[in-house]
């Protein structure tokens, strides 16, 4: 943020802003909006995309910008962002080919949908920056393969979770330790809650219950910590984590909590707790350098091995225009991943599923994700949280077992699912998701 304050303030007063394309207006784009249109100068907000043109008209609106209109063709929307107006494009590809674009955020959620945006703002000369996930998590690692090949970055956000433990990462690096430890902290860990249990609280606040529920499930903090995993070649310990373990002691002793011997034969370890308060991300990391752990316990860190660095908070819209610059302006990804998938997410049923049923998808009724070391999920072939919508399960599945691609139909003609098999053959030379995808083709045919 020291960097790009400064450097947003120039292409201001270069009359030169970052022009963002967003897809996906919910309750974090219709902040985003807000938060571009009247607190970030030198970026401009230039459209928007929605299933329901509606609510992307509204998230405008929310932010007070006046002369929105949607358009359905690539010529008016062109036109419109020439002019500097705020538009909304009811082709969500139209914003990613438009010479009138700088980048594109995605914020939808979704895997399948998103990795179609992904590679097309490549394929037109786009970075992209995901508040989404559940596609990085996915299939994150071979959509950077492709965006290199374009000279495109695909970036993880500022003030959501990856971001906010990848920039506390590179901090504690900088110090001149080593990071053992990144821990996410939730207030609520409840496997089989659903869109009717949060239904409630997603009014309130004005959020998908959907959404509300992949927080309580354990989904979203998976496919979080799958992104970090893969960023920083760290495991998890076992699957699921530590499911959210409960800790109410001081940050100051939640290293008691890990093995510094296991976490060091892992490479380093990812996990989440509920608890403590007050704190939002965690970092536990030894210094090599005695002298210097003389000086962190002078400076009440503590006698180690493993110290705390923390983050209180995570600000979401409030810091994603920073990895926007980041990303436009530095070439910067938020938290790219080393290779292949170190870590993945499986699903797991939220309750017995029976053959014949289609699931519908994350953050519902019927599975929750975990985070599983990617040897297990490819050995067990087991099958990603982040595609379930759609397939339809060949026999019975009991609760709290993991699906694997055995036990489903899969959609047919879906984009990430040929990604995913190639993400597999390319970092790990891994066929077989490939001769599946190809038998269920010759069933079909």
């Amino acid at each position: 943020m020291i960097i790009v304050d400064r450097a947003l303030k120039a292409r201001e007063e270069q009359g030169k802003p970052v022009r963002v394309g967003m897809i996906g207006a919910g309750f974090m784009g219709q902040g985003l909006t807000n938060q571009i249109v009247n607190s970030v100068p030198g970026m401009r907000m230039a459209a928007v995309y929605n299933r329901k043109p509606e609510r992307a008209l509204g998230v405008y609106r929310y932010a007070g910008c006046e002369d929105v209109a949607a358009v359905g063709t690539q010529q008016q929307l062109d036109e419109r962002l020439a002019r500097g107006l705020p538009t909304v494009a009811e082709d969500a590809f139209t914003i990613c080919r438009s010479p009138h674009v700088d980048v594109v955020v995605d914020v939808t959620g979704s895997v399948e949908f998103g990795a179609r945006v992904i590679l097309e703002a490549f394929r037109h000369g786009k970075s992209v920056v995901l508040m989404n996930a559940e596609v990085d998590a996915t299939i994150g690692p071979i959509l950077r393969v492709y965006g290199k090949k374009y000279g495109q970055v695909l970036s993880a956000c500022d003030g959501d979770e990856p971001g906010v433990q990848m920039n506390l990462v590179r901090w504690v690096q900088g110090l001149g330790l080593i990071p053992r430890v990144i821990g996410n902290v939730k207030g609520l860990q409840d496997p089989y809650r659903n869109p009717t249990t949060q239904k409630g609280w997603a009014e309130r606040w004005g959020q998908n219950a959907a959404m509300v529920t992949s927080f309580a499930d354990g989904s979203k903090i998976s496919f979080e910590q799958t992104i970090v995993a893969n960023a920083t070649g760290f495991k998890v310990q076992s699957r699921g984590m530590s499911r959210g373990r409960k800790y109410d002691g001081s940050i100051m002793n939640i290293a008691e909590l890990y093995d510094i011997e296991e976490a060091r034969a892992l490479g380093g370890i990812v996990d989440y707790t509920v608890g403590p308060a007050l704190i939002k991300v965690f970092v536990l990391a030894e210094h090599p350098d005695p002298k210097q752990r003389h000086y962190l316990n002078l400076y009440k860190m503590g006698e180690g091995p493993l110290y705390p660095f923390w983050t209180p908070y995570h600000l979401v819209h409030f810091e994603a225009p920073f990895a926007i610059a980041r990303v436009v302006l530095l070439g910067d990804d938020v938290a790219p991943s080393l290779g292949g998938p170190v870590v993945e997410v499986c699903a797991v049923a939220k309750r017995d599923l029976k053959a014949g049923e289609v699931l519908d998808e994350y953050g519902m009724y019927m599975t929750y994700g975990e985070a599983v070391n990617a040897d297990e999920m490819s050995s067990k072939r087991y099958l990603p949280e982040g595609l379930v919508e759609g397939c339809r399960l060949r026999r019975n599945i009991g609760k709290d077992q993991v699906l694997t691609y055995a036990d489903v139909e899969l959609p047919k003609g879906r984009v990430a699912d040929e990604l995913r098999a190639e993400q597999y053959r390319h970092f790990r030379g891994d066929t077989w998701l490939e001769e599946h995808l190809a038998q269920e083709r010759r069933e079909v045919a």
